[in-house]
């Protein structure tokens, strides 16, 4: 499984996640299979989210259209800063 990792600092969580809601770039017909948003305990002004697809080809394709997405302040309203993204894949799961 390929995962576009996301980070970046936000003006306001429920601000931000409205507009991720909103879906403005069609995660699922642009390939996304799932999602994960997680928010570090001791920073709430900060989101890291873990979209999920069947190929690096995909998720580097939406990787473009985040990009284009980011350039506008009102598809984008709460980003603050810069977001930081990576592509990994996940190489091994263990549950205990």
């Amino acid at each position: 499984m390929t995962t576009l990792r996301l980070e970046h600092k936000i003006s306001d969580f429920g601000l931000w996640k409205a507009a991720f809601d909103r879906d403005p770039v069609d995660r699922a017909g642009s390939g996304v299979r799932g999602h994960r948003i997680h928010r570090p305990v001791d920073d709430p002004a900060y989101v890291v989210v873990d979209l999920e697809f069947d190929s690096v080809t995909a998720a580097e394709a939406f990787r473009g259209s985040l990009e284009r997405l980011w350039q506008s302040p009102e598809a984008a309203p709460a980003l603050a800063g810069r977001p930081q993204v990576r592509i990994v894949e996940t190489v091994e799961i263990e549950t205990y």
